[in-house]
């Protein structure tokens, strides 16, 4: 029964009520503190405002029983911790303006909203005084005391969402409440390589990483390397452009070495980690055509402008932000990106040669078989014998490189020196063995010549525009007013790809060309789906995705097929087209074109290093 219509049947009116200060901080943190990790980033962002160069976090339980962050910050006085666990009480900004937000708490809503789901204590001392502590429990405030303390503060919450118990029903295992919690300081810890963090988790250190030293990108690059490990950083490109006021730095991987979901992609803004989709659809759009579907780009970039160009007061929870011109943020990280992968050329991840080599391992023996296979010194009689096999002699048998054709073709002088070496055999009729100073080189013929026929292609009908062809009727699309407005506001770039569409009245346009080479082409079905992508990410690829799919088709059948026999010329030119030709590391479909090994593992196989 409705609570507001009386026994008579007549409705009464609604009363409004003014909510008191401890209900509105207990919304409030339903949006500000979603969990224990959403604790810590807000209590971390608060030291790193306070000009920590150390942090440490300590939790129990996942963060549910304790969360305890010290850091060697500015501090607070006695009269500043009162006024800190009052609402929308700030010092990092003064409210005149909202867009000039240069720290990462502005809001004011961290520490009351902690104060009232769980039992706060700060303790905290400026340099020069005395220190001070204030206790807060569901929202009741206790009186500032004296208290013993460092320079610096310390922020001790216990027994979170004990005043909401309901909130704790939707918390995770500790397990996983941990890893929350350490993912949000590794994201942080990426942004600030000049201070120290410690996590610690029910008394064991689980992430430590000590302030770096240096300039700003190497100490960016160790950091990057400490968190995301060797690999990382060791097949990343650099990336530092600048485009109408924004600026973008970081580092970014070679397409083969990708991951199977999105959890090596780290977008920041102004320092500010963020999860936006215009960004990774820009940081997806950049990779387009050189990753395999299913996989996903890794990378660290950094985007930095005048705050006035950004908003990053969407939401309490400050994980969102909005550019005054997001075209213009996601136009240069898609260009930055496309730029850096086509200057790295003909490079490969090194974790390719590395599974290769893997492959390659032998069985291991028990230690005293490998002692009787591999004496320590060779017998007189196995010395005598090997010299005579190295004797000169007037006839041999063919040998590998002359046995598949019965004739020894010899190759055009080729350098040893060059990055993807000399042609030295092909095997299978497909793979191309290279030697090179320092190793050897595997090279996929197919895969690479399928490559540099798509980048000729596509250079080609860049060159030359693609070729359009005309309706003997035009297609009339219905749309609504909207997504007609909408999808007319790109029209110029849809011609330039081929698609030239005119208004047609109201809420409906007409499909006058299309690509020549798209034949079968649902043209609403493919509107439609650019309206969605304008509507999610404000901009769309896909139909400059369909064109070089169906180029990269084209380069599939024009390309080298396995199967067929190479001169040793013809496989040093394609070495030496692979090694000028952007992006041909890897083929059409993301996967790699060739691998190296390096000599001292190849030795090191047969036992033969050390």
């Amino acid at each position: 029964m409705n609570e507001h219509a009386p026994q008579d049947g007549h409705q009464t009116r609604p009363v409004i009520r003014q909510l008191d200060e401890n209900t509105a901080n207990r919304i409030a943190a339903g949006e500000v503190v979603e969990r224990p990790a959403s604790a810590v980033k807000e209590l971390v962002e608060n030291a790193l405002d306070a000009g920590a160069t150390r942090i440490d976090v300590a939790i129990e339980e996942g963060g549910k029983r304790l969360i305890r962050v010290t850091d060697d910050g500015c501090g607070m006085t006695g009269d500043d911790l009162p006024l800190a666990l009052s609402r929308h009480a700030t010092s990092k900004i003064d409210g005149t303006d909202l867009l000039a937000i240069r720290s990462f708490g502005f809001r004011g809503e961290a520490l009351p909203s902690l104060g009232a789901v769980g039992r706060l204590t700060i303790t905290s001392r400026v340099q020069g005084g005395d220190g001070a502590q204030i206790r807060v429990e569901g929202g009741r405030i206790a009186p500032v005391r004296p208290a013993g303390a460092n320079c610096g503060t310390v922020v001790e919450l216990r027994d979170l969402f004990f005043a909401t118990p309901a909130r704790l029903k939707f918390m995770r295992t500790d397990r996983a409440e941990t890893q929350a919690v350490a993912d949000v300081m590794r994201r942080l810890a990426m942004a600030e390589p000049y201070v120290g963090f410690r996590l610690t988790a029910d008394g064991r250190e689980i992430f430590r990483t000590d302030a770096e030293q240096g300039e700003l990108f190497g100490a960016l690059t160790m950091r990057l390397t400490r968190i995301m490990g060797p690999e990382f950083t060791e097949n990343a490109l650099s990336i530092d452009a600048e485009r109408d006021g924004i600026a973008l730095t970081g580092l970014a991987a070679l397409p083969t070495y990708s991951r199977g979901a999105a959890v090596a992609q780290h977008l920041y803004v102004n320092g500010r980690p963020v999860r936006d989709k215009v960004l990774s659809g820009a940081l997806r759009a950049g990779y387009m055509d050189v990753l395999a579907s299913g996989r996903y780009p890794a990378a660290v970039l950094f985007l930095n402008c005048d705050p006035q160009l950004v908003d990053v007061n969407v939401h309490p929870a400050k994980a969102e932000v909005r550019f005054r011109d997001g075209q213009s943020a996601r136009g240069l990280i898609v260009s930055a990106l496309r730029h850096a992968l086509a200057g790295a050329g003909h490079r490969a991840s090194s974790t390719v040669g590395d599974a290769t080599l893997a492959a390659f391992q032998p069985e291991q023996a028990p230690p005293a078989a490998q002692r009787a296979w591999r004496p320590d010194t060779p017998s007189d009689a196995a010395i005598r014998a090997s010299l005579d096999l190295q004797a000169p002699v007037e006839h041999r048998d063919p040998g590998f490189a002359e046995a598949p054709s019965g004739r020894y073709e010899e190759p055009s002088e080729q350098p040893v020196a060059a990055p993807l070496g000399a042609a030295r055999a092909q095997i299978h009729e497909n793979y191309i063995i290279a030697q090179t100073e320092d190793g050897m080189i595997v090279v996929d013929q197919h895969a690479a010549h399928e490559r540099l026929v798509y980048e000729r292609l596509k250079a080609q009908a860049a060159e030359h525009g693609i070729r359009s062809q005309a309706l003997l009727i035009p297609e009339v699309i219905e749309l609504s007013e909207g997504d007609a407005q909408r999808i007319m506001s790109i029209a110029d770039e849809l011609a330039d790809l081929g698609l030239v569409l005119e208004p047609f009245g109201s809420g409906a346009v007409a499909l006058r060309e299309q690509p020549a080479m798209l034949t079968r082409l649902d043209a609403k079905a493919l509107i439609r789906d650019i309206l969605d992508d304008l509507a999610d990410q404000g901009s769309s690829d896909r139909l400059r995705g369909r064109i070089d799919a169906v180029l990269s088709s084209m380069a599939c059948h024009g390309s080298v097929r396995s199967g067929r026999r190479m001169s040793a010329d013809e496989m040093n030119a394609l070495l030496r087209e692979m090694e000028r030709t952007p992006r041909s590391g890897q083929c059409n479909h993301g996967r790699p074109t060739w691998v190296k090994l390096r000599l001292t593992d190849i030795e090191r196989l047969f036992g033969r290093s050390g």
